[in-house]
């Protein structure tokens, strides 16, 4: 389970290159394209994973409502974009979410899982405006599956990994990877 979990890591820090590397929506709305779309950004891979072992961490019907609330509305949002809606600040409010998930996941507070569903879904709501801003007039429907099921595969990872966590008695890991991440999207956002 460890060896899984670390290749797993390996790959998502591997495949933080630069964004170029995304094959492009406008040319390519396919499942490809949207499913490699949340795997080659820094920001993405540590907001969703961030989201699992936030869901991890509350326990109880977390572990599916907050990843699920996630998705769902990062789909909304992604309808939106394409239906032609404005949406200020994306980019801002995306970044604001890895600090913001960090700091929850690193502070561990008691919050309900409605609430904290309901926090993680609104900062989706932006991921998904961020999808479908960039895909133009290619194939929305197979671009979305496609960063729908790479986002659901990105919370499994996180959900493991605070298991894992558990298993190995390590409760402080899942509050020290909440930190470091809040702080690589305090990074990201003044880089």
């Amino acid at each position: 389970m460890l060896k899984r979990l670390l290749l797993a890591l390996a790959v998502s820090t591997i495949a933080t290159v630069p964004a170029f590397a995304h094959l492009d929506p406008e040319a390519h709305g396919s499942f490809a394209a949207g499913f490699s779309h949340p795997l080659f950004g820094l920001d993405h891979i540590l907001a969703m994973i961030a989201v699992g072992l936030w869901a991890a961490q509350q326990s109880g019907r977390a572990i599916w409502l907050v990843p699920a609330a996630f998705v769902g509305t990062m789909a909304l949002g992604f309808l939106a974009a394409v239906l032609g809606m404005p949406l200020p600040l994306v980019e801002p409010v995306i970044l604001a979410s890895v600090i913001f998930i960090g700091l929850g996941l690193a502070l561990a507070l008691p919050v309900p899982p409605v609430a904290v569903a309901g926090l993680v879904a609104f900062f989706a709501f932006f991921h998904g405006h961020a999808h479908g801003g960039e895909l133009g007039a290619a194939g929305a429907s197979q671009f979305a599956l496609g960063f729908i099921v790479a986002t659901a595969i990105l919370h499994a990872v996180g959900i493991g990994a605070a298991q894992l966590f558990a298993r190995l008695s390590a409760p402080l890991a899942t509050r020290l990877v909440g930190a470091t991440t809040a702080f690589a999207g305090a990074w990201l956002a003044f880089a």
